[in-house]
């Protein structure tokens, strides 16, 4: 349970930071993205970057979370909590963005955290060696 409780905090924290330096990398490759972001008027390559490092954080967050806690618990438990706390900021932007944004964004957002978890207990998995085959 302890375990489970700091991987949650520690996806989520990884989650906002990764969020951060992603946006801040965005800022810098995406021309006018920067001029655009405060009042919010993304064009679709823009929206379609955010949903990008929308969806790197949560891989990032959900191999965190696995990393300390089972892959079942931890980065499911994480993804929900995200979920939980976006559906109002998303509500808040619902009319900024289109459906399709918030669909995106809400839908992905606690299976891209959990694949994240999978992914990096698949990559530690050691492969299965397959002997000679009965005659």
């Amino acid at each position: 349970m302890k375990r489970t409780f700091l991987a949650v905090v520690a996806g989520c924290i990884t989650w906002f930071i990764g969020v951060s330096l992603f946006d801040r990398g965005l800022r810098l490759a995406m021309p006018g993205y920067a001029a655009a972001e405060p009042a919010m008027q993304f064009t679709l390559a823009m929206m379609a970057g955010r949903l990008v490092i929308a969806a790197l954080s949560s891989l990032l967050a959900g191999a965190v979370a696995g990393a300390i806690a089972p892959v079942e618990r931890g980065a499911w438990i994480l993804g929900a909590l995200l979920l939980i706390f976006f559906i109002p900021v998303h509500v808040n932007l619902w009319q900024r963005f289109p459906l399709w944004y918030h669909l995106t964004f809400l839908l992905t957002l606690a299976p891209l955290v959990a694949a994240g978890g999978w992914l990096l207990h698949a990559s530690r998995t050691p492969p299965v060696e397959s002997g000679p085959s009965p005659a």
